[in-house]
């Protein structure tokens, strides 16, 4: 079986992937090389890591997959283009980035000058990726698979039946329509204009109430079939040519909405200025629409095909809060969600499809029980950066231990020590992560127990909005007893209720609605992060440690420098890089 390269390019997060035989080899972020968040263009540095990894070079290569296809869904393009007649910026730009599409394989080629190409591309539809990433990488035998997201090969959402190894997509929303761009849109309005900053309109909502729901369900209106309409007069993205930035950088999008939203809402919120009751209600009413719309769909697809189980995808299935719902407000009794959701999943999902599409039924499939995909360090490496950098550290004021590899289990207990004690530790272990979760590999760790750790960690690195909340990383045995859903989360994909008589006891990770964003952390898939847990338990009672992104608003650290650079100009208190620790005097 020939290896298949797939690739997520020219789309925020671009990202690369390798499967050999079926089974997935490595996966990374370009961000995490070039230290620009969500990075957009062709991901070179992440394709030769991945070659790297599987022991390969880009000339012998056979198989590049990319999750674009500029020659699907065309009678939907022209009845558009009828329809609503864009103006001739927008219809260029989409030949523009039509164009771009079809010649990837002599982008590629140039990014690999020294060797001659072999591999052919294929072209694998956006949402098709999208669901390939989640089912193919799922636990179940079939599973009812849905893609949401903002817009991808002129469709916002697709859905399909997965079975054994088979997987198609049997119904479509179609551009202009989509839940994603209407979130982007609000995010936008609410003051918070960067690519990929939905998230905070999520971290916002607990503080409002859904007072304008009403408002909300004149600008999506949700079908009868469960699926849902836009309306038009509020958007700008069907008919004008919004600008775009999706090379070489992190993406930049202009206002996608119309005056007419503002005549309905009132004046956005500009970046600087305060945040009233008003806006959290509205993030709440916008979490609530995007909800009513979302479940629609899952109980319109379960009653479709009478299936259990389901696999989300795509950029909308980074709603940890709709999907921490799904058991509680829709039929499904079983869901997994691959830990790189959305568009850099579709390097995995489109790989898997093609080699899927090359094996046939003889091609297993890949069940992906872990997130560490990215590139690892070894014990010289870690060595090596630390006697380079002594004089940085002394004049940090730091001392480092050597733990040697029979003191694993002394490191994890001073490790839980530390934080028992209210420091704050960088925590930088194996490979790093696939997806933009810390999941216990390049994680900044705090006590859950303290009231006054989110200001702590805000003070000393993080300097974010005081609404957003941070993550729990509890023990898998331990979720039933401190969550009033029982369930597998190993990439902090969904949002449950913390039991109400344990909330006081674990303030730093209990949102004010009650809720943390959880982690599962299982003995077999991280066992070192485990006994770290399971020593603070033994300290303290509780099961689980604040869990955050080892960075300061920039990618995840990738490299070992990048983690003691962030330690050193921030106030962390101790730095784990595997068997050395790092620790402030004082």
């Amino acid at each position: 079986m020939a290896l298949v390269l797939g690739i997520n390019a020219w789309h925020g997060d671009s990202s690369a992937a390798i499967i050999k035989d079926g089974k997935l080899i490595a996966a990374v972020e370009e961000e995490r090389f070039l230290r620009i968040k969500h990075w957009a263009g062709l991901p070179v540095e992440s394709m030769k890591y991945c070659l790297k990894e599987a022991g390969a070079q880009f000339g012998d290569l056979e198989h590049i997959a990319i999750n674009l296809n500029p020659r699907v869904n065309n009678l939907r393009r022209l009845l558009h283009l009828i329809r609503h007649r864009p103006d001739l910026g927008l219809v260029m730009e989409r030949l523009r980035k039509r164009s771009k599409a079809k010649s990837v394989g002599e982008k590629i080629a140039d990014a690999f000058p020294q060797e001659k190409m072999r591999a052919e591309v294929h072209h694998i539809e956006h949402h098709l990726a999208h669901l390939a990433s989640s089912y193919l990488c799922s636990p179940f035998d079939e599973a009812v698979n849905l893609s949401v997201d903002g817009m991808g090969d002129f469709a916002s959402a697709a859905w399909g039946m997965g079975r054994g190894q088979s997987l198609s997509v049997e119904g479509r929303v179609y551009f202009p329509h989509s839940l994603g761009i209407f979130y982007s849109v609000m995010t936008q309005w609410l003051g918070f204009p960067h690519y990929g900053d939905e998230y905070k309109i999520m971290g916002l909502a607990p503080y409002g109430k859904p007072e304008h729901l009403d408002l909300m369900r004149q600008i999506v209106r949700v079908q009868a079939d469960g699926t849902f309409e836009l309306d038009l007069r509020y958007f700008r993205h069907h008919r004008e040519a919004v600008p775009y930035t999706w090379d070489k950088g992190s993406p930049e999008v202009g206002t996608l909405y119309t005056p007419a939203l503002e005549e309905l809402l009132g004046p956005a919120r500009k970046k600087e200025e305060p945040l009233d009751q008003r806006h959290k209600d509205i993030a709440r009413s916008v979490q609530a629409m995007y909800e009513e719309a979302f479940f629609a769909m899952l109980a319109s697809l379960h009653k479709k095909y009478q299936c259990d189980a389901l696999t989300l995808s795509g950029g909308c299935a980074m709603n940890s809060v709709a999907n921490g719902k799904v058991f509680s407000r829709s039929p499904f009794k079983k869901l997994y969600i691959q830990s790189a959701a959305g568009d850099a999943g579709g390097a995995i999902g489109a790989g898997m499809v093609v080699a899927q599409q090359l094996g046939g039924a003889s091609v297993p499939r890949h069940h992906c029980l872990h997130a560490y995909w990215g590139p690892q360090f070894s014990e010289e490496d870690y060595r090596s950066l630390l006697n380079a950098e002594q004089a940085r550290i002394r004049d940090a004021g730091c001392e480092v231990t050597a733990y040697t590899a029979d003191e694993t289990e002394k490191l994890c207990a001073s490790t839980a020590q530390a934080i028992s004690e209210g420091k704050v530790i960088g925590w930088f272990q194996g490979r790093l992560e696939w997806g933009p979760r810390a999941l216990g590999n390049r994680s900044i760790l705090g006590d859950p127990r303290r009231a006054d750790m989110k200001d702590i960690l805000n003070a000393k690195i993080k300097r974010r909005e005081s609404f957003r909340p941070f993550a729990p990383s509890v023990l898998r045995e331990a979720v039933g007893e401190w969550f009033e859903t029982d369930d597998d989360v190993p990439f902090m994909m969904q949002v449950y209720q913390v039991r109400e008589e344990r909330r006081s006891k674990i303030p730093a990770v209990t949102h004010v609605d009650g809720s943390g964003r959880l982690q599962t952390v299982y003995r077999e898939t991280n066992p070192m992060y485990h006994r770290v847990i399971e020593h603070f338990r033994d300290l303290t009672g509780v099961p689980m440690v604040l869990n955050t992104s080892f960075n300061e608003n920039e990618p995840v650290v990738c490299h070992p420098k990048e983690a003691l650079d962030c330690f050193l100009r921030t106030k962390m208190d101790v730095l784990v890089l595997g068997n050395q620790m790092l620790q402030r005097r004082g």
